[in-house]
């Protein structure tokens, strides 16, 4: 891991900035990040402790850029931060200790049906149609962002996209979701960053370059979003979970 060549360095680069442009609005971006991290030579735990310091460089980026367009409920988004902090870093601590191989076959049936009904409900996430928090919301928003964000410390994969679908579900809109969700993602990545650097399962070299590049990646990514409105997050929405699907299909049956 000691001899790094700018070939490389331009190789994360460039992966990370693609990462970060779709991770910064829908997720999914460690479909291409952690795949190329892999593919230096780093073993799979610092392969994903590399990724953390990248992808939560990015979140923050986004997160700021949602915030500036008034794209972030920030009065609901700081009520729940803590939990997704608190869920991600108790996520990375139990993984330590119980495979997470046997969740997989149960994140692929929840991305088929979210995937699906986003689907069929066309008009959904065109418009916002949240107005107030009831209890009935609270519970549901609450329990969501600490099992997603315990999810992200424990597997990871499809965590925006679980957390977008759960916004979603609350009546804001598809641009606000994508902000909203980033935020949270930003705590949970953070959280789980934090254990890998106790646990010495980051590369710096290799996360400070491609963070770098997924920084520029992610004002890109969120500003398209932004400017572009709800259909085309739909969009990438569906698109990115499609992949999520075939790859999760694909790792299962090889």
């Amino acid at each position: 891991m000691d001899n790094i060549s700018i070939e490389m360095l331009i190789f994360l680069v460039g992966a990370g900035f693609l990462a970060a442009f779709i991770d910064s609005v829908v997720g999914g971006g460690g479909l291409i990040s952690i795949p190329a991290l892999l593919f230096t030579g780093l073993p799979p735990t610092i392969a994903l402790g590399t990724n953390k310091l990248a992808s939560t460089m990015g979140a923050l980026t986004s997160t700021i850029s949602f915030m500036r367009s008034g794209k972030v409920n920030q009065k609901l988004v700081m009520k729940l931060f803590p939990l997704s902090v608190v869920g991600s870093a108790l996520g990375v601590y139990i993984v330590q200790l119980v495979p997470s191989a046997f969740l997989k076959p149960l994140i692929l049936v929840l991305l088929i049906c979210v995937t699906i009904y986003s689907i069929m409900k066309k008009d959904w996430g065109m418009t916002s149609t949240f107005t107030s928090m009831t209890l009935k919301l609270a519970i549901f928003i609450a329990t969501a962002t600490f099992i997603i964000g315990f999810y992200d410390g424990f597997l990871g994969a499809g965590t925006g996209s679980f957390l977008l679908f759960a916004f979603l579900i609350m009546g804001f809109d598809f641009v606000e979701s994508a902000g909203n969700a980033k935020a949270l993602n930003f705590g949970s990545n953070l959280a789980a960053l934090a254990t890998f650097i106790l646990f010495d399962s980051v590369h710096f070299t290799y996360g400070l370059s491609m963070g770098a590049a997924m920084v520029l990646g992610a004002i890109v990514g969120s500003k398209v979003a932004i400017q572009k409105g709800a259909a085309y997050v739909k969009i990438l929405f569906i698109s990115v979970s499609i992949l999520m699907i075939s790859k999760s299909v694909w790792d299962y049956f090889h």
